[in-house]
Protein backbone atom coordinates (compact mmCIF):
# COMPACT_ATOMS: atom_id res chain seq x y z
CA UNK A 1 0.00 0.00 0.00
CA UNK A 2 1.34 3.75 -0.71
CA UNK A 3 2.01 6.33 1.71
CA UNK A 4 -0.74 8.38 1.24
CA UNK A 5 -3.19 5.51 1.90
CA UNK A 6 -3.31 6.08 5.67
CA UNK A 7 -6.61 8.29 5.35
CA UNK A 8 -9.08 6.59 2.03
CA UNK A 9 -11.70 9.79 2.75
CA UNK A 10 -9.18 12.21 1.32
CA UNK A 11 -8.29 10.89 -1.57
CA UNK A 12 -9.53 11.81 -4.87
CA UNK A 13 -10.47 8.68 -7.04
CA UNK A 14 -7.72 7.69 -8.89
CA UNK A 15 -5.53 7.70 -5.98
CA UNK A 16 -8.02 5.82 -3.93
CA UNK A 17 -8.91 3.08 -6.17
CA UNK A 18 -4.74 2.84 -6.66
CA UNK A 19 -5.35 2.30 -2.42
CA UNK A 20 -8.24 0.24 -2.62
CA UNK A 21 -6.53 -2.08 -5.39
CA UNK A 22 -3.14 -2.54 -3.40
CA UNK A 23 -4.72 -3.83 0.22
CA UNK A 24 -3.81 -6.95 1.96
CA UNK A 25 -6.91 -8.67 0.68
CA UNK A 26 -6.55 -7.57 -2.70
CA UNK A 27 -3.37 -9.27 -2.75
CA UNK A 28 -4.98 -12.11 -1.58
CA UNK A 29 -7.31 -11.95 -4.05
CA UNK A 30 -4.28 -11.85 -6.88
CA UNK A 31 -2.75 -14.69 -4.80
CA UNK A 32 -5.84 -16.80 -5.92
CA UNK A 33 -5.25 -16.74 -9.65
CA UNK A 34 -2.37 -18.60 -8.42
CA UNK A 35 -3.93 -21.26 -6.87
CA UNK A 36 -5.98 -21.62 -9.40
CA UNK A 37 -2.87 -22.35 -11.79
CA UNK A 38 -1.36 -24.28 -9.30
CA UNK A 39 -3.98 -27.03 -8.68
CA UNK A 40 -4.40 -27.08 -12.69
CA UNK A 41 -0.68 -27.50 -13.18
CA UNK A 42 -0.96 -30.22 -10.65
CA UNK A 43 -4.33 -32.01 -11.20
CA UNK A 44 -4.06 -32.03 -14.91
CA UNK A 45 -1.00 -35.00 -14.99
CA UNK A 46 -2.63 -36.69 -12.08
CA UNK A 47 -5.99 -37.06 -13.79
CA UNK A 48 -3.74 -38.29 -16.86
CA UNK A 49 -2.05 -40.63 -14.96
CA UNK A 50 -5.51 -41.88 -13.26
CA UNK A 51 -7.20 -41.86 -17.19
CA UNK A 52 -3.92 -44.03 -18.15
CA UNK A 53 -4.62 -46.65 -15.31
CA UNK A 54 -8.33 -46.80 -15.15
CA UNK A 55 -7.90 -47.31 -19.55
CA UNK A 56 -5.14 -49.88 -18.76
CA UNK A 57 -7.68 -51.25 -16.52
CA UNK A 58 -10.92 -51.27 -18.36
CA UNK A 59 -9.24 -53.51 -21.22
CA UNK A 60 -7.39 -55.91 -19.59
CA UNK A 61 -8.02 -59.45 -19.75
CA UNK A 62 -8.37 -60.21 -16.20
CA UNK A 63 -12.11 -59.97 -15.31
CA UNK A 64 -11.94 -58.30 -12.02
CA UNK A 65 -9.27 -55.85 -13.00
CA UNK A 66 -11.52 -54.78 -16.37
CA UNK A 67 -14.83 -54.78 -14.08
CA UNK A 68 -12.62 -52.41 -12.12
CA UNK A 69 -11.73 -50.26 -14.65
CA UNK A 70 -14.78 -49.89 -15.93
CA UNK A 71 -16.98 -49.73 -12.94
CA UNK A 72 -14.80 -46.51 -12.44
CA UNK A 73 -15.16 -45.17 -15.32
CA UNK A 74 -18.88 -45.66 -15.03
CA UNK A 75 -19.36 -44.90 -11.59
CA UNK A 76 -17.35 -41.21 -11.55
CA UNK A 77 -19.09 -40.19 -14.96
CA UNK A 78 -22.84 -41.23 -13.96
CA UNK A 79 -22.52 -38.81 -10.81
CA UNK A 80 -22.32 -35.12 -11.22
CA UNK A 81 -19.21 -33.32 -10.41
CA UNK A 82 -20.52 -31.21 -7.67
CA UNK A 83 -22.13 -34.14 -6.26
CA UNK A 84 -18.71 -36.02 -6.15
CA UNK A 85 -16.99 -33.23 -4.97
CA UNK A 86 -18.70 -33.07 -2.02
CA UNK A 87 -19.34 -35.94 -1.11
CA UNK A 88 -15.79 -37.03 -1.74
CA UNK A 89 -13.74 -34.60 -0.15
CA UNK A 90 -15.86 -35.70 3.52
CA UNK A 91 -15.05 -38.85 2.81
CA UNK A 92 -11.85 -38.76 2.30
CA UNK A 93 -11.09 -36.21 4.93
CA UNK A 94 -13.06 -38.53 7.52
CA UNK A 95 -11.22 -41.77 6.06
CA UNK A 96 -8.13 -40.29 6.88
CA UNK A 97 -9.12 -39.22 10.41
CA UNK A 98 -10.51 -42.74 10.84
CA UNK A 99 -7.15 -44.76 10.03
CA UNK A 100 -5.37 -42.05 12.17
CA UNK A 101 -7.84 -42.90 15.09
CA UNK A 102 -7.21 -46.51 14.93
CA UNK A 103 -3.69 -46.38 15.32
CA UNK A 104 -2.90 -43.22 17.48
CA UNK A 105 -5.76 -43.99 19.48
CA UNK A 106 -6.39 -47.77 20.46
CA UNK A 107 -7.82 -47.33 23.90
CA UNK A 108 -10.35 -44.88 22.82
CA UNK A 109 -13.82 -46.05 24.19
CA UNK A 110 -16.28 -44.28 22.53
CA UNK A 111 -17.75 -44.12 19.70
CA UNK A 112 -16.23 -42.53 16.50
CA UNK A 113 -19.93 -41.80 15.02
CA UNK A 114 -22.30 -39.79 17.74
CA UNK A 115 -25.74 -38.94 15.87
CA UNK A 116 -24.63 -36.79 13.08
CA UNK A 117 -21.23 -35.56 14.45
CA UNK A 118 -17.85 -36.91 13.39
CA UNK A 119 -15.87 -37.14 16.82
CA UNK A 120 -11.64 -39.44 16.91
CA UNK A 121 -9.26 -38.12 19.42
CA UNK A 122 -7.60 -35.09 18.93
CA UNK A 123 -4.41 -36.43 18.18
CA UNK A 124 -5.79 -37.76 14.83
CA UNK A 125 -7.51 -35.01 13.59
CA UNK A 126 -6.38 -33.64 9.84
CA UNK A 127 -4.83 -31.08 10.21
CA UNK A 128 -3.94 -31.04 13.89
CA UNK A 129 -5.36 -28.05 15.54
CA UNK A 130 -2.46 -26.59 16.75
CA UNK A 131 -1.03 -27.05 13.25
CA UNK A 132 -0.17 -23.28 10.93
CA UNK A 133 -2.24 -21.88 8.82
CA UNK A 134 -0.23 -22.88 5.77
CA UNK A 135 -0.71 -26.56 6.96
CA UNK A 136 -4.25 -26.33 6.91
CA UNK A 137 -4.42 -24.49 3.31
CA UNK A 138 -2.03 -27.21 2.13
CA UNK A 139 -4.29 -30.15 3.19
CA UNK A 140 -7.31 -28.56 1.46
CA UNK A 141 -5.10 -28.18 -1.57
CA UNK A 142 -4.45 -31.74 -1.24
CA UNK A 143 -8.34 -33.29 -0.78
CA UNK A 144 -9.15 -31.05 -4.01
CA UNK A 145 -6.08 -32.48 -6.14
CA UNK A 146 -7.33 -35.98 -5.33
CA UNK A 147 -11.21 -35.33 -6.20
CA UNK A 148 -10.58 -33.37 -9.01
CA UNK A 149 -7.92 -36.23 -10.48
CA UNK A 150 -10.69 -38.63 -9.17
CA UNK A 151 -13.19 -37.31 -10.95
CA UNK A 152 -11.32 -36.05 -14.60
CA UNK A 153 -9.37 -39.85 -14.38
CA UNK A 154 -12.51 -41.00 -15.22
CA UNK A 155 -13.15 -39.30 -17.97
CA UNK A 156 -10.07 -39.13 -19.28
CA UNK A 157 -9.88 -43.16 -19.24
CA UNK A 158 -12.77 -42.99 -20.92
CA UNK A 159 -11.09 -40.85 -24.03
CA UNK A 160 -7.78 -43.09 -23.79
CA UNK A 161 -9.87 -46.49 -23.67
CA UNK A 162 -11.90 -45.44 -26.77
CA UNK A 163 -8.47 -43.92 -28.44
CA UNK A 164 -6.94 -47.40 -27.38
CA UNK A 165 -9.83 -49.63 -29.72
CA UNK A 166 -8.77 -46.86 -32.10
CA UNK A 167 -5.72 -47.92 -33.40
CA UNK A 168 -6.09 -50.20 -36.05
CA UNK A 169 -5.69 -53.79 -34.83
CA UNK A 170 -3.70 -54.64 -38.46
CA UNK A 171 -0.98 -52.38 -36.76
CA UNK A 172 -0.63 -54.57 -33.88
CA UNK A 173 -1.02 -57.65 -35.86
CA UNK A 174 1.70 -55.90 -37.72
CA UNK A 175 4.42 -55.86 -34.89
CA UNK A 176 3.43 -59.47 -33.22
CA UNK A 177 4.16 -60.67 -37.18
CA UNK A 178 7.72 -59.45 -36.06
CA UNK A 179 7.92 -60.93 -33.48
CA UNK A 180 7.07 -58.30 -30.84
CA UNK A 181 6.16 -59.46 -27.40
CA UNK A 182 2.41 -57.93 -26.01
CA UNK A 183 4.15 -55.77 -23.56
CA UNK A 184 6.48 -54.13 -26.57
CA UNK A 185 3.18 -54.11 -29.36
CA UNK A 186 1.41 -52.02 -26.28
CA UNK A 187 3.88 -49.67 -25.37
CA UNK A 188 5.64 -48.80 -28.72
CA UNK A 189 2.82 -49.39 -30.91
CA UNK A 190 -0.38 -48.64 -29.13
CA UNK A 191 1.08 -45.77 -26.49
CA UNK A 192 2.69 -43.84 -29.20
CA UNK A 193 -0.56 -44.44 -32.08
CA UNK A 194 -2.61 -43.99 -29.80
CA UNK A 195 -2.36 -40.24 -28.56
CA UNK A 196 -3.53 -39.37 -32.20
CA UNK A 197 -6.97 -40.24 -31.63
CA UNK A 198 -7.10 -39.04 -27.81
CA UNK A 199 -6.15 -35.62 -28.33
CA UNK A 200 -9.16 -33.76 -29.46
CA UNK A 201 -10.96 -35.65 -26.32
CA UNK A 202 -8.25 -34.53 -23.76
CA UNK A 203 -8.56 -31.24 -25.05
CA UNK A 204 -12.03 -31.00 -24.60
CA UNK A 205 -11.58 -32.43 -21.09
CA UNK A 206 -8.64 -29.94 -20.16
CA UNK A 207 -10.95 -27.06 -21.49
CA UNK A 208 -13.84 -28.74 -18.55
CA UNK A 209 -10.73 -28.55 -15.93
CA UNK A 210 -10.10 -25.47 -16.44
CA UNK A 211 -13.41 -24.39 -16.23
CA UNK A 212 -14.49 -26.57 -13.32
CA UNK A 213 -12.01 -24.78 -10.79
CA UNK A 214 -14.57 -22.27 -9.38
CA UNK A 215 -15.79 -25.67 -7.83
CA UNK A 216 -12.60 -25.03 -5.00
CA UNK A 217 -15.06 -22.69 -3.44
CA UNK A 218 -17.38 -25.57 -2.66
CA UNK A 219 -14.36 -27.03 -1.14
CA UNK A 220 -13.35 -24.55 1.51
CA UNK A 221 -10.58 -23.19 -0.35
CA UNK A 222 -10.65 -19.42 -0.40
CA UNK A 223 -10.12 -18.82 -4.39
CA UNK A 224 -10.76 -16.37 -6.83
CA UNK A 225 -14.49 -16.72 -6.60
CA UNK A 226 -14.36 -16.75 -3.08
CA UNK A 227 -12.23 -13.20 -3.21
CA UNK A 228 -14.53 -11.64 -6.23
CA UNK A 229 -18.08 -12.33 -3.87
CA UNK A 230 -16.05 -11.22 -0.97
CA UNK A 231 -14.41 -7.99 -2.01
CA UNK A 232 -17.43 -7.02 -5.01
CA UNK A 233 -19.50 -7.27 -1.94
CA UNK A 234 -20.71 -3.88 -0.55
CA UNK A 235 -19.57 -4.43 2.60
CA UNK A 236 -17.94 -7.79 4.61
CA UNK A 237 -16.26 -8.50 7.62
CA UNK A 238 -12.89 -8.66 5.78
CA UNK A 239 -12.97 -5.07 4.07
CA UNK A 240 -14.31 -2.38 6.02
CA UNK A 241 -11.58 0.80 5.08
CA UNK A 242 -12.91 1.58 1.69
CA UNK A 243 -16.46 0.60 1.59
CA UNK A 244 -18.58 0.65 -1.62
CA UNK A 245 -21.90 -0.26 -3.57
CA UNK A 246 -22.32 -4.02 -4.94
CA UNK A 247 -19.01 -4.15 -7.17
CA UNK A 248 -19.41 -8.06 -7.89
CA UNK A 249 -20.20 -7.35 -11.75
CA UNK A 250 -16.93 -6.00 -12.23
CA UNK A 251 -15.12 -8.86 -10.27
CA UNK A 252 -16.83 -11.36 -11.92
CA UNK A 253 -16.13 -10.06 -14.91
CA UNK A 254 -12.26 -9.83 -14.47
CA UNK A 255 -12.96 -13.62 -13.98
CA UNK A 256 -14.53 -13.92 -17.23
CA UNK A 257 -11.69 -12.68 -18.82
CA UNK A 258 -9.28 -14.46 -17.21
CA UNK A 259 -11.12 -18.25 -18.02
CA UNK A 260 -11.85 -16.57 -21.54
CA UNK A 261 -7.95 -15.89 -21.78
CA UNK A 262 -6.88 -19.31 -19.94
CA UNK A 263 -9.44 -21.38 -22.48
CA UNK A 264 -8.15 -19.37 -25.77
CA UNK A 265 -4.73 -19.64 -24.84
CA UNK A 266 -5.24 -23.22 -24.09
CA UNK A 267 -6.84 -23.89 -27.82
CA UNK A 268 -3.82 -22.31 -29.28
CA UNK A 269 -1.43 -24.36 -27.57
CA UNK A 270 -2.98 -27.52 -27.81
CA UNK A 271 -3.98 -26.59 -31.90
CA UNK A 272 -0.32 -26.63 -32.36
CA UNK A 273 0.55 -30.06 -30.46
CA UNK A 274 -2.11 -32.01 -32.46
CA UNK A 275 -0.59 -30.38 -35.55
CA UNK A 276 2.68 -32.20 -34.60
CA UNK A 277 1.12 -35.39 -33.62
CA UNK A 278 -1.40 -35.67 -37.34
CA UNK A 279 1.66 -34.96 -39.07
CA UNK A 280 2.07 -37.84 -41.68
CA UNK A 281 -0.42 -39.78 -39.70
CA UNK A 282 -3.45 -41.67 -41.73
CA UNK A 283 -6.27 -39.35 -39.97
CA UNK A 284 -8.16 -36.44 -40.85
CA UNK A 285 -5.50 -33.95 -39.10
CA UNK A 286 -3.11 -35.56 -41.18
CA UNK A 287 -4.85 -35.95 -44.64
CA UNK A 288 -5.49 -31.97 -44.05
CA UNK A 289 -2.49 -30.66 -44.01
CA UNK A 290 -0.94 -33.21 -46.58
CA UNK A 291 -3.67 -31.42 -49.01
CA UNK A 292 -2.28 -28.20 -47.69
CA UNK A 293 1.26 -28.78 -47.95
CA UNK A 294 2.73 -26.92 -51.00
CA UNK A 295 3.36 -29.07 -53.91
Amino acid sequence: MFSYCTDPDTLATLSWLTCYLTTGVHFSFYYSFLKVLGILAVTAPVALAFGFGGAMAARSSIPPLSWFGKGYIAIVRGVPDIAFFLFFVIALDQGFEWMRHQVLCPDWTDPIRQGNDFLVCPEAKLPLGTAPQVVHQTYAFGLAVITFALVFGAFAANVIFGAMRAVPKAQLETAEAYGMSPRQTFWRVLVPQMWVYALPGLSNLWQVLIKATPLLFLLGIEDVVYWARELGGTKTARFTDYPHGDWRMWYFLALLVFYLFMTWGSEKILGRIMGRLTRGQATSGGEAQRKGAPA
